[in-house]
């Protein structure tokens, strides 16, 4: 017999400040795209994070998963590494990577993987940067992130690199 799939969603919300700001770019180049956000002295957010669990209701406990196991496994991938923190200077992953929030879904869904008993029940990290911009992220790739070799297209067919991570 099939069990019935349930998604479970919980909401926690922490403030970080961050600087936009790609060291692949020039100051100037930075400046254009990213705007106030590149601001040297950053800028902040109050960030609201939905992270849904989703899977097969067990008959024995009615649950997908105990809602108090997720508000842990939130507490420890997103509260103690994020809230009240400068995400470039106080995330070793944000030294390395810009911390857009398309980005610190990403970290936020790897550190979640990471810690939970059943990693696989992970479906959604959505996060609500203000309240016209929300990102969400659901795993994986839709396209490739490594450069391809273009040498054995043909002169008139171009392809290009794009890397998304919204489905």
């Amino acid at each position: 017999m099939a069990l019935p799939i349930v998604s479970i969603t919980r909401r926690e919300t922490f403030s970080s400040c961050h600087r936009l700001h790609s060291p692949f770019l020039s100051d100037e180049e930075n400046k254009k795209l990213y705007g106030k956000c590149n601001n040297p002295n950053g800028h902040g957010h109050n960030y609201v994070v939905l992270v849904t669990v989703k899977g097969p209701v067990d008959p024995q406990t009615g649950m997908v998963m105990n809602v108090h196991d997720l508000k842990q496994y939130m507490q420890v991938a997103i509260m103690e590494p994020l809230d009240h923190k400068n995400l470039d200077q106080d995330v070793p992953y944000f030294k390395a990577v810009v911390s857009t929030t398309e980005n610190l879904a990403i970290f936020i869904w790897d550190q979640l993987q990471k810690i939970m008993d059943k990693p696989q029940l992970l479906h959604e990290v959505k996060i609500l940067e203000t309240e016209k911009n929300h990102v969400v992220y659901r795993g994986g790739s839709t396209y490739p992130r490594k450069k391809r070799d273009n040498s054995s297209l043909h002169p008139n067919n171009k392809c290009y690199n794009v890397s998304s991570d919204s489905d």
